[in-house]
């Protein structure tokens, strides 16, 4: 059993550990990262990009112009003039091929972006993310796409911006203009086509502005990750239960077994002890306990009285036969008896057999039986039906 203990000690190490590392390796994939490619120029016709576009009313000088020189950053200017209160200019990035051909992006495992505005002047400007939605939208035109809005600020130094996707609010405007129930806040990030990034009643009017956004930085979680752990994990458990519970059977059943065989000659000696003995002394101790074992009321005293010896000779007799005292002879001939009748007498009760071996508390027996087998008497006997009949000890002795 020490041996299979060890064995299950390892494997428990070995699945605490392979789990942490499955943890720390699937926990980091599941945090989701990426930055929003910029596309200047034609690329792979299936991989997405952000195409740089503008909004703007007919003006002159333009109300937007973007730098195209631009690679990794927005950045354009805004000349807004000072009599229109609403001025409805953006620069946005459309979702689309490497052709530039339109695109729908799912954004569906992202709840944040996060950028670096920089604005000078300083200015307070709208982020919109256009969703496709099949009930009102028609393709292409994104006065029909609900304006999922939000607000953020910008000075000359920049502002680290973070923004959650998924807290955006549609404003009354557009469902006045679509016929829809102003009701239905939702939309959905799997059909993003734009992000606008545009001035608000509050942006400077009548002189230039410079805006730059950078480092624009989706980031979301993939929780089929989490799942993936979730379930690694619990097979594991399952599997170690399963073989450790399996394994732990086998190794009661050969620790049973073992332990079987080691007290045939035990039970062998104490039917020769019945026999003739050289020893006359000797033979008359042997005697008095092979035939009164069970006993309750045998003890140390009884075997003097009975032998007409004294304590030592029968601690002397008991050492140099056995290597044991009188109590643990005394507890080993009642267990060994315990056990055979376990084994035997399938419809005699634990108690019944504890009684018949000689102890009259059958907790004390309990304790004794586990103590010496490693197991409940219960647990023994189903264990020993599991197993072949053990030889009758005193047949082998007798064998030539």
């Amino acid at each position: 059993m020490q041996e299979f203990y060890k064995k299950a000690l390892y494997a428990f190490m070995l699945i605490v550990l392979a789990d942490a590392l499955l943890a720390i390796v699937l926990v980091d994939r599941s945090y989701l990262s990426q930055q929003l490619p910029l596309a200047q120029e034609a690329g792979d016709a299936g991989a997405l990009r952000w195409r740089v576009g503008v909004t703007a009313k007919q003006w002159y000088p333009p109300m937007v112009q973007v730098d195209a020189k631009a690679r990794d950053k927005l950045r354009f200017d805004l000349n807004l003039p000072a009599a229109d209160p609403d001025p409805n200019a953006s620069a946005d990035l459309l979702a689309s091929d490497g052709k530039g051909r339109p695109l729908q992006a799912d954004l569906s495992m992202y709840n944040t972006i996060s950028f670096v505005a920089k604005c000078a002047p300083a200015n307070s400007l709208m982020f919109i993310v256009s969703s496709f939605d099949e009930h009102v939208s028609q393709r292409g035109n994104y006065l029909t796409y609900p304006p999922a809005t939000t607000y953020f600020s910008c000075n000359e130094a920049g502002v680290p911006v973070t923004l959650d996707l998924t807290r955006l609010t549609i404003p009354p405007w557009w469902f006045d203009t679509v016929h829809r129930d102003l009701a239905r806040q939702d939309y959905l990030l799997d059909r993003v086509e734009r992000m606008v990034f545009g001035a608000t009643p509050q942006s400077p009017r009548g002189v230039p502005a410079h805006v730059e956004i950078s480092w624009i930085t989706l980031r979301g979680r993939d929780y089929r990750y989490l799942a993936w752990l979730a379930g690694l994990v619990t097979a594991g458990w399952v599997a170690f239960g399963v073989w450790f519970f399996r394994g732990h059977a086998r190794a009661m059943l050969a620790s049973v077994d073992t332990q079987l065989k080691k007290d045939l000659p035990l039970v062998a000696y104490r039917q020769l002890t019945l026999e003739p003995y050289r020893d006359k002394e000797k033979a008359a101790v042997l005697k008095v306990i092979a035939t009164n074992y069970t006993n309750p009321e045998l003890d140390l005293e009884g075997v003097v009285a009975a032998t007409g010896t004294n304590r030592t000779k029968v601690n002397d007799v008991l050492k140099s036969e056995l290597g044991m005292t009188f109590t643990s002879y005394l507890n080993k001939l009642r267990l060994t008896e315990a056990a055979r009748l376990l084994t035997e007498k399938n419809e005699t009760t634990v108690a019944e057999i504890a009684y018949s071996v000689g102890y009259a508390n059958v907790s004390y027996f309990n304790k004794l039986f586990k103590e010496e087998y490693g197991c409940t008497p219960k647990a023994f006997r189903t264990l020993a039906d599991q197993q072949p009949p053990p030889a009758d000890p005193v047949q082998e002795t007798a064998a030539p």
